[in-house]
């Protein structure tokens, strides 16, 4: 007879899909990550603004992940895997094949990626129509979403493309399929990124006046027929042919997905902070701003009423937290502006130089040097009195949602030194602070009211970013206990679809 597993021995999987590399962690049932793995994913850039994946790739990776974290544990101990991912738009044939994005025509390069922007002059088209599903996007459709991506697909590449795709899935929802075979898609993605609206579910005559009238057909057979809260379970749970390619028990409860994003304010907006002494403290989670801060910020917050704030995306019914309307705001480029103004600077060989020497991560050394610099000022902050930045690379993604708006620096002189490069990595997360500041001002106008913010995410490790947040902002900040939020929010999912815990909320106070 076979030994019963005891509560203590429980695991839960949480596998995150980010930008440039997937993750995943075993957690235990208190909420405590035990062991992770990463391995890269690619990216593929053939015509500027145009990013691209493989969901075979990208697959492939989740595996291996998933059994490095579980090989040393039965897989019997595992209640539940829980997916989240980047909302990149994955194109698979009838016969679930991947279908090429772009002309190059390699149908293994098959997902259009969040940050890629190809689809600009779409999305402006579609906000000019000014239909009533703008309403929960803050106003403007942006091309990050998935409707102007997937009209630039029908116009660009009929033949190669439009014509041979039977399925459109985010990410997240192409990952608890390949997990499944149920092509049920979470709420979370088709709310935040496809218009969808419960409970009267997707609007025909925005399709049809944007010129996508075909994904009407068949009941929305292309874009998905039902949808499910995050978190509960899909399918049957993991296929015989899924459960041996990620080495656990066919039938093993997978949680319906969430955005990577999401998964990170998830897994910190609920957590316990008695005894801190934090305004928050003693009220509801409608007090807490998440930021979940890494190639890209997100900031979320959630309401008992929905709130429509200018430029920022949202109200969202359930789609993080289950019975609240979440509103979202972004920076298209944060970690990826810092890199970029980092590693393009004259200074940087000699940055890289010490940061080899030291055994350190550039952005540890180059803290220390900002400090020294500082050291006869009252604060970090004065040091870049006449040196600014306007931090939109990439676009501003809310509160102005003008994703046409270029980036700026104001004060630039003839300097290359190690000083000025320092100065310049400051001023951009300066920037990126205020930027956040913008945001939260713009939900405040319209009822939000935020007393503290909760950050995770790459970012969220580098101490200046974090001082400069709470500057900028006048807000304590958060920083959860276990710092892998995003991965604790991934496996919040499995739990939850696990049925050990009887509500997400429950889950949440765990971490």
């Amino acid at each position: 007879m076979a030994k019963s597993i005891s509560f203590e021995e429980w695991h839960y999987i949480g596998v995150d899909v980010g930008t440039s590399s997937v993750r995943a962690a075993l957690v235990t049932w208190d909420g405590r990550v035990k062991t992770t793995a990463e391995e890269p994913i690619q990216i593929w850039e053939p015509h500027p603004d145009h990013y691209v994946q493989s969901s075979s790739d990208i697959w492939n990776k989740c595996c291996i992940c998933v059994r490095k974290v579980t090989q040393d544990i039965k897989s019997d101990q595992v209640r539940g895997i829980g997916f989240d991912a980047t909302c990149s738009l994955v194109v698979l044939d009838q016969s679930f094949q991947p279908v090429a994005v772009n002309e190059d025509g390699v149908s293994e390069r098959n997902v259009v990626m969040w940050m890629d922007h190809r689809a600009t002059e779409q999305a402006a088209r579609i906000t000019a129509l000014g239909h009533r599903v703008l309403q929960r996007v803050g106003g403007v459709m942006s091309p990050e979403m998935q409707p102007p991506k997937l009209l630039w697909l029908k116009e660009n590449l009929w033949e190669s493309c439009w014509k041979k795709a039977a399925h459109f899935l985010d990410l997240p929802d192409f990952l608890s399929w390949k997990a499944t075979g149920s092509l049920a898609r979470s709420l979370c993605t088709v709310v935040c990124k496809w218009t969808y609206c419960p409970p009267q579910g997707w609007d025909d005559t925005f399709w049809t006046a944007i010129g996508l009238e075909d994904l009407v057909e068949n009941r929305h057979s292309k874009i998905g027929e039902q949808t499910c809260c995050p978190g509960n379970p899909v399918g049957e749970g993991l296929t015989q042919e899924a459960a041996e390619e990620l080495g656990l028990n066919k039938g093993t409860a997978v949680g319906a997905s969430l955005i990577d994003a999401h998964a990170g304010g998830l897994g910190v907006i609920g957590a316990d902070v008695k005894g801190f002494n934090l305004p928050c403290e003693n009220q509801p989670i409608t007090s807490r701003m998440a930021i979940i801060c890494g190639t890209s910020s997100c900031h979320m917050a959630v309401n008992q009423q929905p709130l429509f704030v200018p430029g920022v995306w949202g109200p969202y019914l359930s789609a993080m937290v289950p019975g609240l309307w979440l509103n979202e705001g972004g920076q298209s480029a944060t970690g990826r502006l810092i890199d970029h103004v980092v590693k393009g600077h004259a200074a940087f060989p000699q940055l890289k130089e010490l940061s080899e020497k030291g055994g350190e991560n550039i952005y540890t050394v180059l803290n220390r040097h900002l400090h020294s610099m500082a050291k006869d000022l009252m604060q970090l902050d004065q040091l870049t009195t006449n040196l600014h930045v306007w931090p939109d690379f990439h676009g501003n993604r809310s509160p102005l949602a003008d994703q046409t708006l270029k980036g700026m620096i104001v004060g630039l002189t003839l300097s290359q030194t190690l000083n000025n490069l320092a100065l310049l990595y400051l001023a951009t997360m300066q920037a990126l602070a205020l930027g956040t500041r913008h945001i939260l001002d713009g939900m405040r106008k319209t009822g939000h009211d935020i007393s503290t913010l909760f950050l995770c995410g790459g970012l969220s490790k580098n101490s200046v970013f974090v001082q400069i947040h709470a500057n900028v902002t006048g807000l304590p900040v958060v920083l959860p206990a276990e710092r892998e939020a995003v991965l604790v929010g991934a496996a919040i999912l499995g739990a939850r679809a696990s049925l050990d815990y009887s509500s997400i909320q429950l889950l949440q106070e765990k971490v």
